[in-house]
Protein backbone atom coordinates (compact mmCIF):
# COMPACT_ATOMS: atom_id res chain seq x y z
CA UNK A 1 0.00 0.00 0.00
CA UNK A 2 0.77 3.54 -1.11
CA UNK A 3 1.45 6.04 1.86
CA UNK A 4 -0.52 8.88 1.43
CA UNK A 5 0.87 12.16 0.53
CA UNK A 6 1.26 14.70 3.59
CA UNK A 7 1.42 18.10 3.44
CA UNK A 8 4.87 19.47 3.87
CA UNK A 9 4.68 21.94 7.34
CA UNK A 10 4.63 25.47 6.44
CA UNK A 11 7.49 28.03 6.76
CA UNK A 12 6.34 31.06 9.15
CA UNK A 13 8.40 34.13 8.30
CA UNK A 14 7.47 37.46 9.61
CA UNK A 15 6.12 40.25 7.11
CA UNK A 16 7.82 43.71 7.10
CA UNK A 17 5.01 45.26 8.73
CA UNK A 18 5.35 42.64 11.62
CA UNK A 19 9.13 43.00 11.60
CA UNK A 20 8.36 46.66 11.80
CA UNK A 21 5.71 46.18 15.12
CA UNK A 22 8.47 44.71 16.82
CA UNK A 23 10.91 47.16 16.25
CA UNK A 24 8.60 49.84 17.26
CA UNK A 25 7.96 47.84 20.02
CA UNK A 26 11.48 47.82 21.38
CA UNK A 27 12.29 51.12 20.27
CA UNK A 28 9.14 52.38 22.86
CA UNK A 29 10.67 50.05 25.25
CA UNK A 30 13.92 51.13 25.53
CA UNK A 31 12.84 54.67 25.19
CA UNK A 32 11.12 53.97 28.81
CA UNK A 33 13.71 51.90 30.41
CA UNK A 34 16.84 54.27 29.09
CA UNK A 35 15.93 57.24 31.77
CA UNK A 36 15.48 55.44 34.26
CA UNK A 37 18.84 53.10 34.25
CA UNK A 38 20.36 56.72 33.68
CA UNK A 39 18.95 58.34 36.74
CA UNK A 40 19.76 55.10 38.84
CA UNK A 41 23.06 55.57 37.85
CA UNK A 42 22.98 59.24 38.27
CA UNK A 43 21.99 58.12 41.87
CA UNK A 44 24.52 55.74 42.53
CA UNK A 45 27.59 58.49 41.00
CA UNK A 46 26.04 61.09 43.58
CA UNK A 47 26.33 58.10 46.53
CA UNK A 48 29.64 57.95 45.42
CA UNK A 49 30.30 61.67 46.22
CA UNK A 50 28.54 61.82 48.85
CA UNK A 51 30.47 59.40 50.82
CA UNK A 52 33.70 61.63 49.16
CA UNK A 53 32.43 64.31 50.94
CA UNK A 54 31.73 62.59 54.32
CA UNK A 55 34.83 61.14 54.39
CA UNK A 56 36.15 65.01 53.70
CA UNK A 57 34.28 66.15 56.38
CA UNK A 58 35.32 63.56 58.76
CA UNK A 59 39.00 64.00 57.66
CA UNK A 60 38.26 68.04 58.82
CA UNK A 61 37.41 66.74 62.09
CA UNK A 62 40.04 64.68 63.07
CA UNK A 63 42.50 67.54 61.64
CA UNK A 64 41.13 69.73 63.81
CA UNK A 65 41.33 67.08 66.96
CA UNK A 66 45.20 66.88 66.15
CA UNK A 67 45.29 71.17 65.43
CA UNK A 68 44.23 72.67 68.57
CA UNK A 69 40.86 72.13 67.75
CA UNK A 70 40.96 74.60 64.26
CA UNK A 71 40.08 73.35 60.96
CA UNK A 72 42.83 73.63 57.79
CA UNK A 73 43.59 77.88 57.93
CA UNK A 74 43.96 79.11 54.41
CA UNK A 75 47.11 79.55 52.43
CA UNK A 76 48.35 79.71 49.20
CA UNK A 77 50.78 76.54 49.30
CA UNK A 78 50.20 73.06 50.79
CA UNK A 79 46.30 73.97 51.06
CA UNK A 80 43.37 71.96 52.47
CA UNK A 81 43.62 69.28 50.10
CA UNK A 82 47.02 68.74 51.35
CA UNK A 83 46.68 69.26 54.69
CA UNK A 84 44.30 66.45 55.17
CA UNK A 85 45.97 63.93 53.00
CA UNK A 86 46.73 61.81 56.17
CA UNK A 87 43.01 61.50 57.04
CA UNK A 88 41.73 60.50 53.79
CA UNK A 89 44.44 58.52 52.20
CA UNK A 90 43.32 58.24 48.45
CA UNK A 91 42.84 61.17 45.87
CA UNK A 92 40.38 59.52 44.70
CA UNK A 93 38.17 61.12 47.65
CA UNK A 94 38.91 64.19 45.78
CA UNK A 95 36.35 63.27 43.25
CA UNK A 96 32.87 62.79 42.08
CA UNK A 97 32.18 60.49 39.49
CA UNK A 98 29.55 63.37 37.88
CA UNK A 99 31.61 65.87 37.69
CA UNK A 100 34.33 63.74 36.14
CA UNK A 101 32.39 62.99 33.44
CA UNK A 102 30.99 66.96 32.67
CA UNK A 103 34.70 67.14 33.15
CA UNK A 104 35.55 64.99 30.26
CA UNK A 105 32.78 67.11 27.80
CA UNK A 106 35.00 70.16 28.38
CA UNK A 107 37.69 69.98 29.75
CA UNK A 108 41.39 67.90 28.51
CA UNK A 109 41.86 64.81 30.96
CA UNK A 110 44.92 64.93 33.04
CA UNK A 111 47.05 62.41 33.14
CA UNK A 112 50.44 64.06 34.97
CA UNK A 113 52.09 62.07 37.45
CA UNK A 114 52.11 65.45 39.57
CA UNK A 115 48.02 65.40 39.78
CA UNK A 116 48.19 61.51 40.73
CA UNK A 117 50.81 61.97 43.66
CA UNK A 118 50.08 66.12 45.06
CA UNK A 119 47.26 66.27 46.47
CA UNK A 120 46.65 70.57 45.43
CA UNK A 121 46.68 69.53 41.66
CA UNK A 122 45.07 66.46 41.54
CA UNK A 123 41.50 66.60 40.29
CA UNK A 124 39.07 68.33 42.46
CA UNK A 125 35.43 68.34 42.53
CA UNK A 126 35.33 70.30 46.01
CA UNK A 127 35.63 73.62 47.42
CA UNK A 128 36.15 74.48 51.48
CA UNK A 129 34.47 77.10 53.06
CA UNK A 130 37.16 79.90 53.31
CA UNK A 131 35.24 81.22 56.63
CA UNK A 132 35.78 85.03 55.91
CA UNK A 133 32.62 85.83 57.26
CA UNK A 134 34.05 84.23 60.56
CA UNK A 135 36.68 86.93 60.71
CA UNK A 136 34.89 89.78 60.09
CA UNK A 137 32.97 89.22 62.39
CA UNK A 138 35.46 88.98 65.10
CA UNK A 139 36.28 92.27 63.59
CA UNK A 140 39.81 90.55 61.74
CA UNK A 141 40.37 92.09 58.54
CA UNK A 142 39.55 89.42 55.68
CA UNK A 143 42.01 91.00 53.60
CA UNK A 144 44.45 88.86 56.04
CA UNK A 145 43.22 85.88 57.06
CA UNK A 146 45.94 83.80 55.70
CA UNK A 147 47.46 81.18 57.60
CA UNK A 148 44.17 81.60 60.50
CA UNK A 149 42.32 78.49 61.84
CA UNK A 150 38.43 78.43 61.97
CA UNK A 151 37.83 77.13 65.76
CA UNK A 152 35.65 74.06 65.34
CA UNK A 153 33.71 75.08 69.32
CA UNK A 154 33.56 78.37 68.03
CA UNK A 155 30.94 77.60 65.08
CA UNK A 156 27.64 78.74 66.73
CA UNK A 157 25.82 76.13 64.42
CA UNK A 158 28.11 73.21 63.41
CA UNK A 159 25.11 71.02 61.84
CA UNK A 160 23.84 73.56 59.96
CA UNK A 161 27.00 75.28 58.63
CA UNK A 162 28.78 73.99 55.45
CA UNK A 163 32.26 73.49 55.70
CA UNK A 164 32.50 71.77 51.96
CA UNK A 165 30.47 71.42 49.10
CA UNK A 166 30.91 71.00 45.18
CA UNK A 167 32.62 73.38 43.35
CA UNK A 168 31.87 74.78 39.28
CA UNK A 169 33.65 71.97 37.10
CA UNK A 170 35.37 75.59 35.95
CA UNK A 171 36.60 76.88 39.00
CA UNK A 172 39.87 76.57 40.34
CA UNK A 173 39.36 78.26 43.60
CA UNK A 174 39.87 76.04 46.84
CA UNK A 175 38.27 78.64 48.90
CA UNK A 176 34.73 79.71 48.91
CA UNK A 177 34.32 83.44 50.26
CA UNK A 178 31.15 84.78 50.55
CA UNK A 179 32.47 87.92 50.67
CA UNK A 180 34.03 87.97 47.55
CA UNK A 181 32.70 89.72 44.09
CA UNK A 182 28.95 88.60 43.72
CA UNK A 183 29.63 86.03 46.43
CA UNK A 184 31.60 82.29 45.79
CA UNK A 185 28.58 80.98 46.74
CA UNK A 186 26.33 82.29 43.47
CA UNK A 187 29.76 82.18 41.15
CA UNK A 188 32.22 79.02 42.56
CA UNK A 189 29.71 76.85 43.94
CA UNK A 190 27.74 74.43 42.02
CA UNK A 191 24.18 73.70 43.39
CA UNK A 192 22.89 71.07 41.06
CA UNK A 193 25.37 68.96 39.92
CA UNK A 194 23.32 65.77 40.63
CA UNK A 195 20.22 66.13 38.45
CA UNK A 196 17.40 63.40 36.68
CA UNK A 197 17.73 66.02 34.06
CA UNK A 198 20.06 66.04 30.82
CA UNK A 199 22.16 69.41 31.36
CA UNK A 200 25.11 71.10 30.06
CA UNK A 201 28.10 71.49 31.45
CA UNK A 202 28.13 74.73 33.97
CA UNK A 203 24.72 75.54 32.91
CA UNK A 204 22.80 77.03 35.63
CA UNK A 205 19.74 75.29 36.50
CA UNK A 206 17.09 74.84 39.28
CA UNK A 207 16.50 71.30 39.02
CA UNK A 208 18.58 68.81 41.34
CA UNK A 209 21.14 69.13 44.15
CA UNK A 210 24.41 68.89 45.55
CA UNK A 211 26.46 67.43 48.29
CA UNK A 212 28.16 68.83 51.37
CA UNK A 213 30.10 68.60 54.32
CA UNK A 214 28.95 70.39 57.70
CA UNK A 215 31.27 71.40 60.63
CA UNK A 216 29.92 68.62 62.67
CA UNK A 217 31.44 65.68 60.74
CA UNK A 218 27.94 64.82 58.15
CA UNK A 219 27.46 65.39 55.04
CA UNK A 220 24.26 65.15 53.01
CA UNK A 221 22.30 66.24 49.86
CA UNK A 222 20.55 69.44 49.77
CA UNK A 223 18.04 70.48 47.00
CA UNK A 224 19.23 73.37 44.61
CA UNK A 225 17.82 76.28 46.78
CA UNK A 226 18.70 74.53 50.12
CA UNK A 227 21.80 75.81 51.05
CA UNK A 228 21.49 79.39 50.57
CA UNK A 229 17.60 79.98 51.09
CA UNK A 230 15.71 80.61 53.82
CA UNK A 231 19.37 80.76 55.51
CA UNK A 232 22.87 81.15 53.73
CA UNK A 233 24.36 77.37 55.59
CA UNK A 234 27.70 78.80 54.34
CA UNK A 235 27.93 82.20 56.35
CA UNK A 236 28.95 81.65 60.51
CA UNK A 237 27.91 85.32 61.33
CA UNK A 238 23.87 84.84 62.03
CA UNK A 239 23.18 88.34 60.61
CA UNK A 240 25.06 87.13 57.15
CA UNK A 241 23.18 83.81 57.07
CA UNK A 242 20.16 85.43 56.67
CA UNK A 243 21.09 88.51 54.49
CA UNK A 244 23.85 86.90 51.97
CA UNK A 245 20.82 84.64 50.71
CA UNK A 246 19.52 83.48 47.24
CA UNK A 247 15.95 84.39 46.84
CA UNK A 248 13.83 81.47 45.40
CA UNK A 249 13.48 81.63 41.28
CA UNK A 250 10.47 79.63 39.32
Amino acid sequence: MKTPNRPLPGRFAFTLIELLVVIAIIAILAGMLLPTLASAKEKGSAIRCLNNLRQLGLSMTLYADDNNGGFPPRVDVNRWPTSLKRYYVSLEILQCPTELKQRAKGTPKTNSVAAQTQPDLAIRAFIMNGFNDYFLAKGGDVTTINGKQVIESRIPKPTMTIVMGEKKTGSDNFYMDLLEGVGNHIDQVERSRHSTRKRLMDQTTSNGGANYAFADGHAEFLRYRNSVYPLNLWAVDENLRTNLIIKPGP
